[in-house]
C-alpha cells in the first residue's frame, strides 16, 4: 500500500491510496494517514481509485478518521472507488458516514460549501 499526499490551491488535502487496504496495507499507511488528517477544520479528499481491495480494517480506518475529522470541525469525502470497492462501501453503509463522489469537482464543491 502506498500513500500520496498533496494539497490543492484552495486548501483541500488530497490523499491518494494505492494498493490493498487490508491488514498489511492499513498498518503500512495508518500513521501517515492520520497525520495528514490532523488539525482543525481540515477538508480531505481520499482518492480510492487505485485501491483494489478493501478489508474491514481499512473500513475501520476510514470511518474512525472521518469521525475524528468531523469532531474537529472538518470534513472527509471519498473519491472514485473502483466498482468492487464501491460495492463493499455500499454494503457496509459507509456512504451514510462518508460521502462518495465519482468526480473530483463534485467532491471539491461539497467540501468548499460545507
Amino acid at each position: 500500500m502506498e500513500i500520496h499526499y498533496s494539497e490543492m490551491d484552495n486548501g483541500i488535502s488530497v490523499i491518494k491510496l494505492d494498493g490493498k487496504l487490508d491488514i498489511v496495507g492499513t498498518g503500512a499507511i495508518e500513521t501517515k494517514f492520520n497525520g495528514y488528517c490532523s488539525g482543525d477544520q481540515v477538508r480531505v479528499i481520499v482518492d480510492l481509485s487505485e485501491v483494489n481491495f478493501l478489508a474491514s480494517i481499512g473500513i475501520r480506518l476510514l470511518v474512525l478518521t472521518a469521525k475524528s475529522v468531523a469532531k474537529r470541525g472538518g470534513r472527509m469525502v471519498l473519491l472514485n472507488p473502483i466498482p468492487d470497492v464501491h460495492n463493499v462501501l455500499e454494503m457496509t453503509g459507509i456512504p451514510a458516514i462518508i460521502p462518495i463522489y465519482s468526480r473530483l469537482e463534485s467532491a471539491e464543491t461539497v467540501l468548499l460549501t460545507s
